[in-house]
């Protein structure tokens, strides 16, 4: 392999060409840096897409962050200002972050939060721990590598992307960098989720002012199972595997597709990954990290999707009544610990504060704006979020890089235990298929929710799983499993997993319905629920896929065709009768929710006459999803169905929409007059007012969003004027994966939004086309297809020193 390798460099590196992205510093246009240091060979074929190639981890790292910057570096160095906590030094402390690394909502409050993320040398000290508690020698070197070849894609060439070209804040990296990157994507779901809230509690003023009130139990609980609902959140996935029992060759299949973010730091960017003897693994990483986060090689395929379990939890503290920094555990004094920030401003006088954190984690005073945790002078709440000391992810993602069964794929999560925030779904070339909910997750057990938690506890663990204990008594400490790497933690033997079925699939429910026909019950509830109503998304896939598996034979065009049959759920069980409920109001009017009368006769044809797809060709669905999202949005679920969910027949009730309720109506109005004040005819087809424009293109976009159920999903952002002119999540890095029984796997993939965010790229919207047009990317997994692509660019890439 590495012969042919070195033999194309040979032949092709005259021919190399710059990243598209940028141009050679003057007098700085050679492809063969001179010096020692680290080096690696990045051979691009069609669509950007590079294939890196490396002696060793160390090397592989470099090429990698080398390739990223070359296509992002706007969008890394972006996030590593917020890692620095340097965002309002240069953009101000009141603009917002894209959101990408925390949930702040100003630059202040995260720079208030990364800033004493590093003077605490928090990554430093997960760094210096020792695998498997801590990261590999592997991971550190690819971490280091990814440094080394970021600054050298820095030092070599001019950043010509007008995002960031000049700015004085894209500068070097270290390794604390990276892997402060890492810590930051683990968080997310504690730490970064609650980051204003962290950076803002302040105990009680000395002076007597009234008492904040006690968040009510049950309406915090309301609050709480809207704010960790899956359709909630910005990101979600589907992915389902089949086994050999399905398919047309008895091998296993893989359909990935996660829904992320199309802009800034949370997109994937697509590579191949190879050290010969050691690792050859293709698929997608996040921005910034040096591992897969999704992939394949010769002989195993997997995807992510975002789970249900709660990655954090809350301890409910008992104040000293002489000092309100200090609480009650087994009715001794403790004082908080006081970490005292200090952050540059632009413009203004450096800002400095002080947050507190106790024996279970920082001091927040609440899990967003709609659940209030009030600091008073008898109570304040503290946050548990146990991926704060988890920085094995990459870990995780090099065993299954290298793994060569799914039995592979289950140990590495056995033995690395990194993954914060996400379930597994994998299949292998043997035939197996495999599910598993690992996740790094607080050990609450129901058994501890039930003994430990206050009356805010009760309400809210059962109703969205996050567990509020009491913070006075040391008998209600986490615990440990034996088998876990890190104290407080479930270990392995209590994660919930499905093997060798025909199907595995989630769609960002719980688990319990991962095969209809094998539901997977025995979980504690921080993992998710059990017998309770599932999302259009995941009735519409489990319909869909239990049918493919039903049907048999398989084969990955299969995959294809169910990625793009882009079948609405929601009009399957609704459409016909709000067309009858329509057609039957009377003189064809329907009041709107500002108390206009509307004229919805020409709705009622159109929607009849739908297709009950989101294709951009189809006609209603753009009318339907309008009145859909306005009625569900208004209308609770349990009002707006006939036949209520039963657990006995999940993935079909609640179904028979109930044409009866006002807010059928007045939906169906407030959508015409929506599209008729835009100009926009009830019966146009979806892509022509459902598209984006890149560089003065436009583009259809087929999909459709979470209300809707769709597989494909997509989340436009929609202009009153025009329609849905962009998307701000959806369908990312899409692979369909087989195997037919040779040393290459049958893979087809797409990466919607493309490899760049740069304009002026190439590669800023060519696999956008694809997409729109519903088109494919044929992997070059092998060696032999690699120099065999038309579209062949090799650059050999070194250090100078």
């Amino acid at each position: 392999m590495r012969r042919l390798a070195l033999a194309g460099v040979a032949l092709l590196t005259a021919s190399a060409s710059l990243s598209p992205t940028a141009s050679a510093a003057p007098g700085d246009r050679e492809h063969h840096p001179s010096g020692g240091g680290l080096s690696a060979v990045i051979r691009y074929t069609e669509y950007g897409i590079p294939h890196i190639l490396a002696d060793d981890y160390a090397g592989l790292g470099f090429g990698t962050g080398y390739a990223q910057a070359a296509d992002q570096v706007c969008t890394l160095a972006d996030g590593f200002v917020t890692l620095r906590g340097e965002r309002s030094k240069w953009f101000g402390p009141d603009a917002a972050p894209d959101g990408s690394l925390s949930a702040a909502t100003k630059n202040l409050s995260s720079d208030l939060y990364f800033t004493s993320v590093r003077d605490s040398r928090t990554v430093e000290r997960l760094l210096a721990t020792p695998a498997p508690a801590g990261p590999s020698r592997r991971s550190v070197e690819l971490m280091r590598g990814w440094a080394a070849g970021y600054n050298a894609w820095l030092k070599q060439h001019r950043v010509t992307d007008p995002a960031c070209a000049g700015a004085p804040w894209v500068r070097p990296v270290s390794v604390t960098d990276v892997a402060a990157r890492g810590f930051a994507i683990s968080v997310l779901g504690g730490q970064g989720r609650v980051t204003d809230a962290l950076t803002a509690a302040q105990p009680p003023a000395a002076a007597p002012a009234p008492a904040p009130a006690a968040p009510d139990p049950g309406e915090a609980a309301k609050a709480a199972q809207r704010l960790f609902a899956a359709d909630q959140a910005d990101m979600g996935s589907n992915a389902v595997a089949f086994s050999g029992a399905a398919t047309a060759d008895g091998r296993g299949l893989l359909l990935g597709n996660p829904h992320y973010p199309w802009h800034g730091g949370r997109r994937f960017w697509q590579m191949q990954q190879t050290v010969p003897g050691e690792l050859n693994v293709s698929g997608a990483a996040l921005l910034g990290t040096a591992t897969m986060s999704i992939g394949f090689n010769d002989r195993v395929a997997w995807s992510h999707t975002v789970a249900t379990g709660v990655t954090l939890n809350l301890h409910q503290l008992t104040l000293d009544p002489a000092d309100p920094t200090a609480y009650l555990v087994d009715g001794r004094s403790e004082r908080m610990t006081r970490r005292t920030v200090t952050v540059a401003v632009k413009g203004g006088a450096p800002v400095t504060r002080t947050q507190w954190w106790t024996r279970y984690g920082p001091v927040v005073t609440g899990l967003g704006p709609t659940v209030p945790l009030p600091w008073t002078r008898a109570t304040a709440f503290a946050l548990n979020d146990p991926n704060s000391l988890n920085l094995r992810a990459s870990d995780t993602a090099l065993g299954f890089s290298r793994a060569r069964s799914t039995d592979d794929v289950l140990a590495s999560l056995r033995r690395t235990q990194g993954l914060p925030w996400v379930n597994t779904v994998a299949a292998d070339a043997h035939g197996h298929s495999l599910f598993t909910q690992s996740q790094v997750l607080p050990r609450i057990t129901d058994d501890l929710a039930g003994r430990c938690s206050t009356p805010l506890g009760k309400a809210l663990y059962p109703a969205s799983g996050v567990a509020v204990l009491d913070g006075t008594r040391g008998d209600c400490a986490l615990g440990s499993d034996p088998d876990a790497v890190q104290p407080g933690v479930f270990g392995p033997a209590r994660m919930p997993v499905l093997k060798d079925t025909a199907y595995v699939e989630n769609s960002n429910d719980s688990a319990w319905l991962t095969n209809a026909g094998h539901p997977l019950t025995g979980y504690e509830r921080i993992f998710g629920n059990i017998a309770t109503p599932r999302s259009l998304r995941t009735r519409g896939a489990v319909e869909d896929v239990a049918a493919m598996a039903a049907k048999g034979r398989l084969t990955v065009a299969d995959l294809q065709r169910q990625e793009f049959a882009d079948r609405a759920p929601a009009g399957t069980l609704a459409a016909a009768d709000t067309a009858k409920a329509c057609a039957a109001l009377p003189g064809g009017t329907a009041t709107d929710s500002a108390g206009r009368s509307v004229d919805v006769s020409g709705a009622c044809a159109v929607l009849a006459g739908w297709d009950r797809t989101v294709d951009a060709r189809s006609r209603g669905a753009l009318l339907f999803d309008r009145y859909w999202r306005r009625l569900t949005a208004t209308v609770p679920a349990a009002q707006l169905w006939k036949v209520p969910f039963s657990a006995a027949d999940p993935v079909h009730t609640p179904n028979t929409l109930d044409t009866a309720s006002p807010g059928v109506a007045r939906a169906l109005a407030d959508a015409v007059g929506e599209l008729r004040a835009a100009g926009i005819p009830l019966d146009s087809a979806l892509g022509g007012h459902q598209y984006v424009v890149r560089n003065g293109e436009r583009l259809p976009v087929s999909g459709g969003t979470e209300a809707l159920g769709v597989w494909n999903k997509v989340e436009g952002v929609w202009d009153p004027a025009r329609g849905y002119t962009e998307v701000s999540t959806g369908s990312s890095h899409i692979q369909a994966v087989g195997w037919d029984g040779g040393r290459c796997p049958v893979a087809r993939t797409l990466l919607t939004y493309s490899q760049s965010e740069n304009v002026r790229s190439p590669h800023y919207s060519d696999q956008t086309r694809l997409y729109s047009r519903r088109r494919w990317v044929a992997s070059r997994y092998c060696e032999r297809d690699i120099l065999s692509s038309p579209a062949l660019r090799v650059v050999r890439v070194r250090e100078h020193r």
